[in-house]
């Protein structure tokens, strides 16, 4: 271990802007684009939904501290999984190394090839399933293209992130300065022809704000790099993340603004809707296309990711050996590519036989996330323990309480996803309890 852990320490590089640009990168998605309404639905009020948002930025600070202080600790490109290896063992470490493979990165990758199908059919609709054909459609694509082991350019990926952002900027300047205020709609009965998810409560919005934070788990991981990060570190994330905040906020109170609380809750494409209205239909097409792009940048950064910790996981794992083969041609895990395109096509299909897309697909995915989340805030607790003397360059501060308001805050959010959202919830933890089974036989196999 203390190999790797050698071998895996960057340099001190990063000034805290360098930092802070790095995790505003990670964090800024496509999601933004298609959470917010469902988010509204859920809390049903404009003061509650602007809380909910802040609140997000506020746990993932606290989140980010505590998964600084495990990356600079425990350098690893295996990241959770190393940490949980660590802290619990092999077999928790494979149980977590399945999920990711299953239900955390394929589901990741379903979420965002159906976000990207929601946008582009208000350009090109092919009928009844347009999101689901669309999204089977660019899994195959990428998957395929990531195969050959063709890499996006690093201009490309700067292109890409540039559209993204300008989507935010585009939304907010339509919202605030352009639109003309919604006519006033009778609020809608509870249970009349309402969609599914309005009323589910704060529980259910936060499962799908944080969604939407996603990305500082990895942005912790450049800890490492900061310039003096025992000061640095801790400023570059709590000031990244509040910029994110502040545009998240920003982006609601324009939907609010240019559509109406009622018409926000209730669209499935609230960005081309704002945008519809304030520039018709070109407005709709312009900021369809930036947003489909900004899906087809996180689909494909999320399968780059997911077939190395699946490949990983095939080399620590004889019986899953089948993932673990590299192609030294391409460059490129090339079984591990394939089985991950197979289960994230078969989760498109799952979201199009029970008409849940975009909202389902996160459903499904979110329990398992947040079950390992709260066993990483654990291994905090338990490798200060084990590990006591341990070098850390960066610690949490005012531990023992922020790492276990990080715990309870993820204890809560896996009680919410399962209690709200329990059918699509137990087909997850169904996943998971498959690969059990699998560890069984892997552990049978090699007594």
């Amino acid at each position: 271990m203390s190999t790797e852990q050698n071998a895996a320490a960057p340099r001190q590089t990063l000034s805290v802007t360098d930092a802070c640009a790095m995790i505003v990168g990670l964090i800024v998605g496509a999601g933004i684009f298609g959470t917010p309404s469902i988010v509204a639905g859920a809390v049903g009020d404009s003061s509650m939904l602007y809380a909910v948002w802040i609140a997000g930025g506020i746990f993932s600070i606290i989140g980010a501290l505590c998964y600084a202080e495990l990356a600079t600790a425990f350098p690893s490109a295996g990241g959770e999984y190393h940490f949980l290896q660590r802290a619990f063992g092999r077999s928790l470490a494979f149980l977590y190394g399945w999920a990711r493979m299953t239900v955390i990165v394929a589901g990741s990758i379903a979420v965002f090839a159906y976000l990207f199908g929601d946008y582009l059919s208000r350009v090109i609709n092919l009928g009844a399933y347009s999101s689901a054909i669309w999204a089977a459609l660019v899994v195959m694509v990428l998957t395929f293209v990531n195969y050959r082991g063709i890499r996006e350019g690093k201009a490309t990926q700067n292109l890409f992130t540039v559209l993204e952002v300008g989507g935010l900027v585009l939304i907010i300047v339509a919202g605030l300065f352009f639109a003309a205020p919604p006519a006033a709609t009778v609020p809608a009965v509870a249970g009349a022809d309402q969609p599914w998810y309005m009323g589910a409560g704060i529980g259910s919005a936060m499962i799908f704000v944080l969604f939407t934070y996603g990305g500082w788990n990895d942005a912790a991981y450049i800890s490492a790099e900061v310039r003096d990060r025992e000061r640095n570190m801790a400023r570059a994330l709590l000031i990244a993340i509040s910029v994110v905040a502040f545009l998240y906020v920003l982006v609601n109170f324009a939907y609010l603004k240019g559509l109406g609380y009622d018409q926000m809750a209730r669209s499935n494409a609230v960005a081309a809707d704002l945008l519809k209205t304030v520039w018709g239909p070109t407005g709709e097409k312009v900021i369809a296309i930036m947003i489909a792009i900004a899906a087809l940048t996180s689909v494909n950064g999320s399968m780059i990711v997911g077939a190395r910790s699946n490949y990983a996981l095939g080399r620590d794992w004889p019986m899953l050996g089948y993932l673990g083969q590299w192609h030294e041609a391409s460059g490129s895990p090339r079984n591990a590519m394939l089985v991950q395109g197979a289960i994230a096509l078969a989760l498109v299909g799952f979201g199009a036989i029970q008409n849940t897309g975009f909202k389902g697909l996160v459903e499904y995915s979110l329990p398992v996330f947040w079950g390992f989340f709260l066993l990483t805030g654990i291994a905090l607790f338990v490798l200060r323990a084990k590990e006591p003397d341990a070098p850390r360059p960066f610690k949490v501060p005012f531990y023992p309480v922020v790492p276990a308001i990080f715990v309870l805050m993820c204890g809560y959010l896996l009680y919410s996803s399962l209690t709200y959202h329990r059918a699509h919830a137990l087909v997850g933890l169904g996943v998971l309890a498959v690969g059990a089974v699998v560890l069984m036989v892997a552990k049978l196999k090699k007594q």
